[in-house]
């Protein structure tokens, strides 16, 4: 039986005309899936369902999510992402690549107040040091590798940071989906952050988001803010992690609504 699959131009264009006409036929699809967004069950031959296909620098991974979730498209990732991508979406159980144990992005959305205005903000906080490429030091280089991406040194939340041009923060649907930073030689933009299940955000941020067309975006070194369960005690953990000169921020565009 035929799928309720869609395809995109861009998807078609890097699997192939015939691999895309045996998935919109039904030979390579699954009827039964995880969405690669929400993480719920979909199946393709009872609602309409996208195909999206993440490539990193040597792999890409064709994976299905409802169509309501996300339209089909092309998602560029580093390859680390993609293996953790594969661990997360592979329905069969075939073995990926073993990688070590590697520090994740936490991230917190949350209003902050600066100049007296509401301002949509995503705070970055790794759960693990995080060393630079290659390097077998046991500091922590998370900060001084954002500052030489064009992030800036924060030592109090008194004005809104510079934009990062390149870098923007995608919402689709009301949901968090990842920070796109600029792509190698000018390429297409890549995913800095992207979460492994689209992140819902509240009514109040996507409205000032859409006011503003920017997020701020505040990172931290592991241990620096924690998990905080209200805007005020984010907003006091970020003031004290400033004032201690382990802040960095940079606004960024909105892409999407």
């Amino acid at each position: 039986m035929p799928r309720m699959l869609d395809v995109s131009d861009d998807v078609r264009a890097e699997i192939g005309d015939e691999e895309a006409d045996r998935l919109l036929a039904g030979e390579n699809a699954p009827g039964s899936y995880d969405c690669t967004s929400c993480r719920t069950p979909g199946d393709s031959e009872q609602e309409r369902t996208s195909t999206v296909l993440f490539i990193g620098d040597e792999t890409a991974v064709l994976a299905f999510a409802h169509a309501t979730c996300l339209p089909s498209q092309v998602v560029q990732v580093t390859e680390e992402q993609l293996q953790g991508a594969v661990r997360s979406i592979n329905p069969d159980g075939v073995p990926a690549q073993a990688a070590p144990e590697q520090a994740v992005l936490g991230v917190t959305s949350g209003l902050i107040l600066i100049s007296g205005e509401l301002h949509p903000a995503l705070v970055v906080e790794p759960t693990g040091p995080i060393v630079r490429p290659g390097s077998t030091d046991i500091g922590d280089d998370f900060l001084p590798l954002l500052i030489e991406q064009g992030f800036m040194p924060v030592t109090e939340l008194s004005s809104v940071p510079p934009v990062l041009h390149g870098w923007s923060v995608l919402l689709a649907m009301g949901q968090l989906h990842a920070v796109l930073q600029p792509g190698t030689a000018g390429g297409s933009p890549v995913a800095w952050w992207q979460a492994h299940q689209a992140l819902q955000v509240a009514e109040s941020w996507r409205a000032a988001a859409n006011k503003h067309q920017q997020v701020l975006l505040f990172a931290a070194p592991v241990g620096s803010i924690g998990r905080q369960p209200r805007e005020d005690l984010l907003r006091d953990a970020l003031d004290k992690a400033a004032a201690n000169g382990k802040l960095v921020a940079a606004a960024m565009p909105l892409a999407g609504t």
